[in-house]
């Protein structure tokens, strides 16, 4: 079951993210859908696109921009990269009508029409219509309501997450709230600027423009604004968008029967380790010392603790609360200095949770080395069985070692599979998780289970690895 640090950081599955980030960059770079040199060139089209912007602007439905000069050069140098001939480049502003940041006013749980929030708006540029707030003020309404192929860009959110974006489809009436910019394209296919801001190359943009502040990052109306995008002909987008489509339903094919698969893995390996801590995996052998004494040479005072959960375990084996077999130890001394993290630094920076390495330290003091051991996060219970040496990101987690004669990859099972879930946010390991009961077998036992579980583990790990 041990998975060490560099097999854990040498993992690979087949990652469909990275197929639909494949398809969108041949996409914008002009390489997924053959040119025809009988469209309309995009030069022409940004003309065109400049007199509409001329037209609504004398009629009075859109304002000049108040930096306006770059809509007469519609041709950069430097651009990003290559694009096809009948291609051109140009900035975002020169082919919207409007970026408007959306309303400040409180929502409420009931009202008039939908009030899309940056949690609506899906990493993969779809919009949630789930958990939905509201609101009845006719004034917003009126100034904020969207129209179909409207582009939706959130401009608050975690640097991983600045900057997403998905298409309006008029699926039902709704407004937008302020962490969101409305963006209103003319003349223009707003699905494929969807594809460019969906791209890797946005992507790297939105890292490059942003700016940072606690927990979150920005990327205003006027940066925004500033972003080039590469244009094709007009029928060169659809055809774009109509190809992009059948990819991305494949890749949902795709992604959907591994879902399925993996969950179908993880269901396995939790119902093998049950199967292991309740005696079920292995045969026993009668020649093994019982637990009970294994347990009284820990503490010759040891009583076994009953419990409803294991009444029919193998005999041999006996029950006792974690506390009686694991020591912990605060992580104060080990916590990292520094949020300066570098891939190249040695020293990985631990969490308990599900990011479990959250990046890596060149910091040479207080670094734990006291291998294996298990670190628990206090307050989700989440635990993770650890043989390399490392920093903590925290207090909020107990670093733990068993006694003599327990195999600490055994209590790792368990509490992997055994988590609790309370309503308030408090520390667990001394008050109520060190009190469970975890049932053990001898110690000749818990190495055969060991061994059982990591042959499992690895054939349904190289199933996963294949995908």
């Amino acid at each position: 079951m041990r998975q060490t640090y560099r097999r854990f950081i040498k993992k690979q599955l087949m990652d469909t993210k990275k197929l639909r980030q494949k398809i969108l960059d041949l996409a914008i770079h002009g390489k997924l859908v053959p040119q025809d040199p009988n469209d309309e060139p995009a030069s022409v089209l940004l003309e065109r696109i400049k007199a509409e912007k001329e037209r609504l602007i004398k009629e009075g439905k859109i304002k000049r921009s108040k930096k306006s000069g770059s809509s007469d050069t519609l041709h950069y140098e430097n651009v990003p990269f290559e694009v096809p001939s009948s291609w051109v480049w140009c900035r975002l502003e020169d082919i919207v009508c409007e970026l408007k940041y959306g309303t400040s006013e409180k929502s409420s749980s009931v009202g008039k029409i939908a009030v899309l929030r940056m949690g609506n708006i899906t990493n993969v540029g779809t919009i949630d219509y789930s958990n939905l707030v509201y609101s009845s003020n006719d004034e917003d309404i009126e100034q904020y309501s969207l129209e179909k192929d409207d582009l939706l860009f959130n401009r608050t959110n975690s640097s991983e997450w600045v900057g997403k974006t998905a298409i309006y489809k008029e699926e039902q009436p709704a407004i937008y709230a302020g962490y969101l910019i409305r963006i209103r394209p003319l003349l223009i296919s707003s699905d494929y600027l969807n594809t460019v801001m969906n791209s890797g190359y946005y992507r790297d943009w939105c890292y490059d423009v942003k700016t940072d502040a606690v927990n979150q990052s920005n990327i205003n109306a006027q940066k925004l604004s500033q972003l080039m995008i590469p244009i094709p002909p007009l029928k060169e987008q659809g055809r774009i968008v109509a190809e992009m489509d059948k990819w991305i339903s494949l890749i949902d094919i795709v992604k959907n029967g591994k879902d399925d698969l993996l969950t179908i893995i993880k269901q396995a390996k939790s119902k093998i380790l049950n199967l292991a801590i309740r005696g079920k995996l292995v045969p026993q052998d009668p020649n093994d010392e019982p637990a009970i004494e294994l347990l009284k040479r820990i503490n010759p005072d040891f009583t076994p603790c009953d419990n409803e959960h294991y009444q029919n375990l193998p005999k041999g084996w006996a029950t006792c609360r974690l506390e009686d077999i694991v020591d912990y130890e605060q992580p104060t001394a080990y916590i990292v200095n520094s949020t300066s993290y570098n891939d190249t630094y040695p020293i990985p920076v631990l969490t308990a949770g599900k990011s479990f390495i959250i990046g890596h330290t060149n910091e040479v003091e207080g670094i734990y080395s006291n291998l294996p051991c298990i670190i628990f996060d206090d307050f989700t219970t989440d635990s993770k069985l650890v043989e390399f040496s490392f920093k903590v990101k925290s207090s909020a987690m107990k670093i733990l070692q068993v006694k003599k004669g327990i195999e600490i990859d055994f209590v790792a099972m368990f509490m992997s599979i055994t988590r609790l879930i309370g309503d308030t946010h408090k520390r667990y390991w001394i008050s109520e998780y060190s009190k469970l009961v975890i049932p053990v077998p001898p110690h000749a036992e818990q190495k055969r289970i060991i061994d059982a579980v990591y042959k499992a583990f690895t054939k349904l790990d190289t199933i996963m690895e294949s995908l």
